[in-house]
């Protein structure tokens, strides 16, 4: 056993403040000592690198180690971070504000984060309780506060955590971008190389926020669509995935004058274990059978369902051919539901934009441009999407939505469904359903149709390896489509969107996205086509997910 790595393991025992982790290090440090193979191994995944602070903050796994989500390093990103915020704001006290959500450690973090940043002499301002993440993104604009963290891990597997920073003043609330993230985690390893956490300064001479600021979310939420006299009639059916979402979007249906759904009990409540699903993401075949079910049950006319944390929406109709009569509607479509009932009120309007990232749907485009409106099309991420120039909707195919730029600047799943229920009401005004809705983008905008294919990973140099085979021999085609042109995002020209991200342009119109995951270990394909009807755009992206399997297994 590498006797660097012993002490390297015992150095960090030493300091940690969590009895759980720091028996469970013991344990492993003891049967490592000893030779044992796995152990060994194990400590070298734990401590042979760092959990890296990028664009999305911190997410990993619980757990002891440098390579892991626990109390030691949150003190550490909390101390980083203060630095930083001493650093920008030229003398003053900035304010930050940290809120938190049901995962298992989350309000241990956040407690620690608002102690440490007191202790640095920041103004610290703690969510009252756990709430869902657009909570946290509207806290840091409405109260004026420089900065906000949230300790989520959104919709990653039970054991996971993580740490999401956001930045007031020029920067509306929007996630970080760069170069802020390399600044913070440079005075994070200042941090950590400094040694025991034990000897920052903390105080306990925090804020607790009052309930006036979820308050004032509830009711800027409620005037994202305010019922009509349609919305009595609406029967529909809600999950939180065991997350936090009920509490404040039941506050927001009263408010608004929307009837109260018929809800999933068993996934109403947070609950930390996300017992009732394989993976606590709507996304995930299975997630939502329990909604289909209680759906079925109450006769009702759509499901809206949003992750954990809340910040992501999905939303579910009936469908006769699909398995158990009842179809997930994908991120696109609800997208350009969305896009359009934004485009149409903001019809006029000088300067007015949507936007959406690079592997989202380009029937945005074509809603914009009917619309006479700005197009803006981001790299991956609600920290792109949110500074849009213009912007007055964006979103992502992954189920964001950012439909209320006025008051968050983040995906927001909660005034997401708010907008849903203002659309299927004024459908049911109509006699028509959300189903005919999707009918009418087509025929306004053109038939757009989208796929994708998601290969998860144990071995994260699988995904680097793909990529590199891409690279260095392009394919000709994808099944029977031939390609037209590729685009390597690493080597995107100045002022365009760059990143590790390969773009395929069919010549039937088709487009080919591939890139690796930013939050989890998978390697992500995007497929859109566009054809005379529904049918045969759905027919393209069938062929073209075939076409794309093969290759895939033939390059990993």
């Amino acid at each position: 056993m590498n006797e660097a790595r012993l002490a390297q393991a015992r150095a960090w025992m030493r300091q940690d403040p969590d009895h759980e982790t720091r028996d469970e290090l013991a344990g492993l440090i003891t049967r490592a000592a000893s030779g044992e193979e796995q152990a060994v191994a194990e400590l070298d995944d734990r401590f042979g690198s760092r959990l890296a602070f990028g664009t999305a903050g911190l997410r990993g796994e619980l757990g002891a180690g440098s390579n892991r989500m626990n109390r030691v390093l949150v003190a550490q990103a909390a101390a980083g971070f203060a630095s930083y915020l001493r650093e920008k704001a030229h003398g003053g006290t900035p304010t930050v504000v940290i809120g938190y959500d049901g995962r298992r450690n989350s309000r241990v973090f956040a407690t620690d984060s608002a102690e440490l940043f007191a202790g640095a002499g920041l103004r610290a301002i703690l969510l009252p309780r756990l709430l869902p993440t657009p909570v946290l993104a509207f806290a840091v604009r409405h109260l004026g506060a420089d900065a906000g963290v949230m300790v989520t891990a959104s919709h990653n597997p039970p054991n996971d955590n993580g740490y999401k920073v956001y930045l007031g003043g020029a920067d509306h609330g929007s996630q970080i971008v760069a170069p802020a993230d390399a600044e913070i985690a440079a005075l994070i390893e200042r941090v950590a190389e400094a040694g025991d956490i034990s000897a920052l300064p903390r105080s306990t001479d925090y804020e607790t926020a009052g309930e006036d600021v979820v308050d004032a979310y509830v009711a800027a939420t409620a005037q994202v669509a305010p019922a009509p006299d349609a919305a009595s009639g609406l029967r529909w059916v809600y999950t939180a995935m065991h997350g936090v979402g009920w509490e404040t979007l039941s506050r927001i249906l009263k408010a608004a004058g929307y009837p109260q759904p018929a809800v999933v009990d068993e996934q109403l409540s947070p609950d930390a274990t996300f017992r009732t699903v394989a993976f606590p993401n709507p996304e995930e075949p299975g997630a939502m059978d329990l909604s289909f079910a209680r759906a079925r049950r109450a006769r009702a006319d759509f499901i809206l369902a949003n992750d954990p944390d809340a910040d992501r929406l999905a939303v579910a109709i009936p469908d006769e051919a699909a398995e158990g009569g009842w179809r997930r509607l994908t991120g696109n479509e609800v997208g350009l539901l969305l896009g359009a009932r934004a485009a149409r009120a903001a019809e006029g309007t000088p300067g007015a934009s949507l936007a959406c990232s690079l592997v989202s749907s380009p029937g945005l485009a074509a809603v914009a441009a009917h619309h006479g409106l700005d197009f803006h099309e981001t790299l991956t991420g609600f920290k792109w999407i949110s500074r849009a120039p213009g912007i007055v909707f964006g979103f992502e195919e992954a189920l964001g939505y950012l439909v209320n730029p006025g008051t968050v600047r983040d995906k927001d799943g909660i005034s997401a469904a708010v907008a849903i229920l203002g659309l299927a009401a004024e459908a049911r005004e109509r006699g028509v359903t959300l189903a005919d809705l999707l009918t009418e983008l087509g025929d306004t905008y053109g038939h757009f149709a989208s796929g994708q294919v998601s290969v998860r990973v144990q071995d994260l140099s699988v995904i680097g390896n793909v990529m590199l085979s891409l690279r260095s021999l392009p394919p000709a085609q994808f099944g029977r489509h031939a390609i037209a042109s590729a685009e390597d995002l690493l080597q995107a020209a100045p002022g365009q969107p760059s990143g590790d991200v390969l773009r395929y342009r069919l010549v039937d119109g088709s487009r080919v996205i591939v890139r690796p995951s930013g939050t989890e270990p998978k390697l992500k394909v995007y497929l859109d086509a566009k054809a005379d009807s529904a049918e045969g755009a759905r027919a393209t992206i069938a062929e073209l997910e075939a076409g794309v399997r093969a290759l895939l297994e033939e390059r990993s």
